[in-house]
């Protein structure tokens, strides 16, 4: 068994309205002191009003080698793409 703690990833909302964006990550024993030390080390200036911390073993990602064959069935669909519509004059902000 490690004695070493759990890695945890940090996510920090700069503002009202913004998304939590990915800061980094730290090693704490639980889930509170990970965000006590998340709130101490990544917004020592205010920078935040939200922070999420993860355990980093509850994320499950994509491989950047395996990037052609999982992201290739996007390209089959056209109605994803901007191109497919056509935009009436006048509409702002679409």
């Amino acid at each position: 068994m490690s004695s070493e703690w759990p890695l945890w990833e940090v996510f920090v909302r700069p503002r009202r309205g913004l998304s939590h964006g990915h800061v980094g990550s730290l090693r704490a024993p639980d889930a509170p002191m990970a965000l006590r030390n998340a709130r101490d080390l990544y917004t020592r200036r205010q920078e935040g009003v939200s922070i999420w911390v993860v355990p980093a073993t509850a994320i499950t990602a994509s491989s950047p080698d395996e990037k052609d064959a999982f992201f290739d069935p996007a390209a089959d669909k056209v109605y994803r793409h901007p191109t497919f519509y056509e935009v009436p004059d006048g509409v702002q902000h679409l």
